[in-house]
């Protein structure tokens, strides 16, 4: 399927099956990056209206457009996120994703979602009835690489505007031809005569100009004026609260929620996150009930309206347009939910949120002087994203002790026996281990209460399953080497028929699962296994090794 196909729904642009396993899929490189591109125009008698291809098209149109109270001249570059359609499939990626299964988990695919990379031009027309050109040239994609598609957008957008459809013919003919995403190798991707530079860590070096990452934000500009909140700020992401941004442009909106999002990192936030979110969105209903709690979700928001609709929200963030107090931008103050009532509300963060942790006044003292200083963003940011960094692993990391103790002893790993099991997580038993091994940090505050409430988030469910995933798999994988080490032809002598056909077919699915899932097991004890199974089966009688070798 070509990637400007305007068929109802879009399927991908890789859809069309091979017919043979020698013959490349059409558009299954493009299909690696990218899940289309779209033009949305503004129709005078429609509204926003798609050009090309319709991925949820109403969602899309609406969510391309910085809405009217924006005020937006000239190029203005935004993300959005929308969830995927229900019933929808994407036949090249599954849950066995060779890329996700070696990315970390901040930068892998998503299942359910999409990432809309928007590049918006509003400018003076004459020619046209409204008086101005408007148009937007989306990008979506299931990978979340704002650096990277944001930079692809600039290359390509302004010759896009100048020369339409034939210019985005020969780009999306170009990305075909890029290598897939690959983490730890350095990947060249050419398009329009600049090579974008993807080093090891998925890091972006595009000619001419260098970028420090390919998803990581600056930081220190997305938080500037609430550098002084950002203990709280970082509590409120770790336990998943329902938080709305109302922000003065889509820009600063998705900048913001996606600053939020990566500021618990290296751990995945999990509830949902909209950068840019409008009243025509498909989940606007569901997210601005008010018969239940507000969900876990961050909502970043442009237009006033919103102040209404989630004034019962218990977390919200209002900014404006930037202001200095002499050489330091102005930090906003920490206000009553109840003073959020009209239209023309002032910037602050409207909460009755209390830390659990402590400020920590010499971090934020150093920002600030930084500032004095004139020390580059860029600095700041990473002086910024370190502190949270090690703030998040240092919360982490006696968590990560207690799963360690849960693990059976690999003494007990025993061939012959199935693998023992994994120990129950009992929050009272890590509660006690924190006198011992708790957080490495000058913080002080209530880390128990801390914790206790991160229990009852979804990101703790979802770093717990994959954490448990993950051991069980080690579970699997020295029970596995306990198996190869084992003389499983001396034990076989004095076996009965049974008992030894039992034995190869529970050692043959655990090969195929090692094999499956692509487990951490030397190549050379799979073969050695794989031997002394053909090598049992052939001491049998001849109607069970035909048996066997029929399965």
């Amino acid at each position: 399927m070509d990637p400007f196909d305007s068929s109802d729904s879009l399927e991908g642009p890789s859809k069309t099956a091979a017919t043979n396993a020698e013959v490349p899929v059409p558009w299954s490189r493009f299909s690696a990056w990218l899940e289309c591109v779209c033009v949305v125009t503004f129709d005078l008698e429609l509204g926003q209206a798609i050009e090309v291809h319709k991925l949820r098209k109403t969602s899309i149109c609406y969510l391309s457009f910085p809405d009217s109270y924006s005020g937006c001249l000239g190029d203005t570059q935004f993300s959005f996120r929308l969830r995927q359609s229900v019933g929808r499939s994407s036949s090249w990626f599954g849950h066995e994703d060779a890329y996700n299964r070696d990315a970390p988990v901040t930068l892998q695919k998503e299942h359910a979602h999409f990432h809309g990379y928007v590049y918006f031009r509003q400018v003076k027309d004459a020619s046209v009835k409204r008086g101005y050109f408007q148009k937007s040239l989306v990008v979506v994609s299931r990978l979340p690489f704002g650096n990277l598609f944001h930079s692809l957008l600039q290359v390509i957008a302004p010759e896009y505007f100048e020369k339409h459809e034939p210019c985005l013919e020969t780009v999306c003919n170009e990305i075909d031809q890029w290598p897939a995403p690959v983490p730890g190798q350095t990947l060249n991707l050419p398009v329009m005569g600049v090579v974008m530079q993807i080093e090891r860590a998925l890091n972006l070096l595009p000619a001419p100009t260098v970028l420090p990452s390919v998803h990581e934000l600056d930081l220190f500009k997305c938080f500037q004026s609430v550098l002084i909140h950002m203990q709280m700020l970082w509590e409120l992401m770790l336990l998943g609260e329902p938080v709305v941004v109302m922000a003065p442009s889509p820009t600063v909106s998705s900048e913001t929620v996606l600053a939020l999002v990566s500021a618990i990192a290296p751990l995945r936030y999990c509830g949902d996150y909209r950068p840019y979110f409008t009243i025509h969105d498909s989940e606007f209903k569901e997210y601005t009930t008010r018969t239940q709690a507000p969900p876990n979700v961050i909502l970043g928001v442009t237009n006033p309206f919103f102040i209404k609709t989630f004034h019962c929200w218990p977390h919200i963030i209002r900014l404006g347009d930037l202001k200095m107090s002499g050489d330091l931008p102005k930090q906003v103050k920490v206000k009553k939910l109840a003073k959020l009532k009209t239209l023309d509300t002032k910037t602050g963060i409207y909460t009755a949120y209390k830390t659990f942790l402590h400020k920590d006044k010499s971090f934020i003292k150093r920002l600030l002087k930084g500032i004095q200083k004139k020390r580059p963003s860029e600095v700041q940011s990473a002086i910024l994203r370190r502190h949270l960094l090690e703030q998040t692993e240092s919360f982490i990391l006696p968590l990560e002790r207690y799963l360690e103790s849960l693990m059976p002893p690999q003494r007990s790993m025993s061939p012959w026996k199935t693998p023992p099991q994994i120990r129950s997580f009992s929050q009272d038993e890590f509660m006690k281990t924190l006198e011992q091994a708790g957080p490495q940090l000058t913080l002080k505050g209530d880390w128990t209460g801390l914790y206790r409430r991160f229990f009852r988030s979804p990101n703790f469910d979802s770093w717990y399953r994959l954490r448990h995933r993950e051991m069980t798999q080690k579970v699997e994988c020295l029970h596995l080497e306990a198996i190869c080490a084992a003389d499983l032809l001396t034990w076989n002598k004095d076996k009965s028929e049974v008992e030894i056909v039992d034995l190869i077919l529970k050692l043959r699915e655990k090969l195929m699962k090692a094999r499956k899932h692509q487990l951490p097991v030397k190549e050379e004890l799979l073969e050695k296994l794989e031997q002394s199974i053909q090598t049992i089966i052939s001491s049998l009688p001849e109607d069970l090794q035909t048996l066997l070798h029929r399965q």
